[in-house]
């Protein structure tokens, strides 16, 4: 079936004016934006809506079923999310087109959600349509669920048609969600690109701390503050990591990339267990490799007085902690509360949370039938699992699931990573047509 490249780029720029954006609080989202991309989909799909089955979740969200010739074999459920993250005003002017014009010039699709994701969305619906109007129709039954709010951790969205599946006693054999890209230059000594799919990604914890202090005027400080007390805690929190190690997902991604890569790199990533003290202090020396060895702390929101000449009587900060595998909220937890060792700094756990993801295996037909759909899609690619290190909407699904997979089929240079969630983000219209090849091939594959 050959794709009118054209039009789906078209199709893709069209869901980009939509300014479908997420806040924290549900109030301030406009819910016309959304409803109007739903009509939409419905508008440029009319194939897949004849077909499938669309039901409108927490009044945002949507979920179809396709249903499959076998009611005996278990579903698969295809991901992506209807939502984006604003536009920071300040960066507006720096935009080579509008954020939400969806304009298409230079061979790139432009505008908010390109990558992340509505390329994933449209991708989606782009390939149901043209699978209908060749004639296909699925042997097991596929879901389709597009959450409203994942960029603010998708409890409203996701969460909610996770827990309808979970009613009606759906059991998947395969969720795949966005998650890794197809990447340039991953690791010294490889040359190929990379297709990195997570096969797990981290928990979700944020803890407030706080401390009470006698406030007052400025002018006459005591020797103890409630901000020196926070301030001393993050500096403990900082000068005391988790320990660093090496959990499966890691493990496997370099078997795969020493498969790939030249000498000596080969063999320093094929024997990461029997190198790992040299290779921790590597790995440990920037941000984002130090990301997939250890849960980490980041100090993300600070408050104390409104008024620079008067001390507050309660500072607090906020801290958000992505959980390694083999860790748990609760065991976190302890850890800070031992690392601070402070009886005034009250500790606790903020609303949203997840525990670390399951691992998905390597060795299932699932992930082989993945693997080959992406190496037949985009050749001279390699593929390795990995641990995401960022929440993604998937982690609702694991009660339902047995396999979990997180792959964006997008290629991105080391360059471009800057453009998700950043000023001009893009897709490039014939990675675009890779995309709905992408998404076409798997479910001929998967759902025959």
């Amino acid at each position: 079936m050959k794709i009118d490249v054209n039009r789906a780029a078209e199709h893709l720029a069209g869901a980009i004016k939509f300014k479908t954006v997420s806040h924290q609080d549900q109030g301030k989202i406009d819910r016309k934006a959304f409803i109007g991309l739903h009509a939409y989909l419905k508008k440029i799909y009319p194939k897949a809506h004849r077909v499938m089955k669309r039901e409108t979740v927490n009044g945002l969200s949507l979920l179809y079923t396709w249903k499959g010739r076998d009611s005996a074999a278990e579903p698969i459920l295809l991901m992506s999310h209807l939502d984006v993250v604003p536009v920071e005003r300040a960066t507006e002017e720096a935009w080579t087109h509008p954020p939400f014009s969806g304009n298409i010039a230079g061979g790139f699709v432009w505008g908010r959600g390109a990558l992340d994701v509505k390329d994933g969305v449209i991708g989606i619906m782009e390939a149901v349509e043209r699978l209908i109007g060749a004639g296909f129709r699925p042997g097991r039954t596929v879901y389709i669920a597009f959450g409203h709010d994942e960029e603010v951790l998708g409890n409203e969205g996701a969460a909610e048609i996770s827990r309808v599946l979970v009613r009606r006693g759906i059991k998947l054999a395969l969720t795949l969600d966005e998650g890794g890209f197809i990447r340039d230059s991953i690791m010294p000594g490889v040359v190929k690109p990379v297709a990195l799919v997570g096969v797990a990604e981290k928990g979700y914890l944020s803890l407030e701390l706080s401390a009470r202090g006698a406030g007052g005027h400025s002018s006459t400080p005591p020797r103890r503050t409630a901000a020196g007390r926070i301030a001393a805690a993050l500096c403990r929190l900082e000068r005391h990591p988790f320990a660093a190690r090496l959990t499966s997902p890691v493990e496997a991604m370099f078997t795969c990339l020493g498969a790939e890569a030249a000498f000596p790199f080969k063999i320093v990533y094929s024997g990461l267990r029997y190198l790992w003290p040299f290779m921790k202090m590597k790995l440990a020396a920037s941000p984002q490799p130090d990301a997939m060895i250890r849960t980490t702390i980041a100090p993300t929101m600070l408050e104390g007085s409104g008024k620079e000449n008067v001390m507050p009587n309660l500072v607090r900060a906020v801290v958000n902690l992505r959980i390694l595998q083999g860790e748990t909220k609760e065991s976190v937890m302890d850890r800070v509360r031992k690392v601070i060792n402070d009886p005034e700094v009250a500790i606790a756990a903020r609303e949203n949370s997840s525990e670390p993801s399951p691992v998905s295996g390597t060795d299932t037909p699932e992930y082989a039938a993945l693997k080959e759909v992406i190496m037949s899609v985009f050749p001279g690619t390699a593929v390795a699992p990995f641990l995401m290190v960022g929440a993604t909407d998937s982690r609702h699904f694991a009660p339902v699931s047995r396999q979990v997979f997180r792959f964006s089929p997008a290629r991105i240079g080391s360059e471009d990573m800057a453009w998700v969630h950043g000023v001009n983000e893009r897709i490039s219209v014939d990675n675009f047509a890779e995309v709905v090849s992408f998404y076409t091939e798997l479910v001929r594959r998967t759902a025959r």
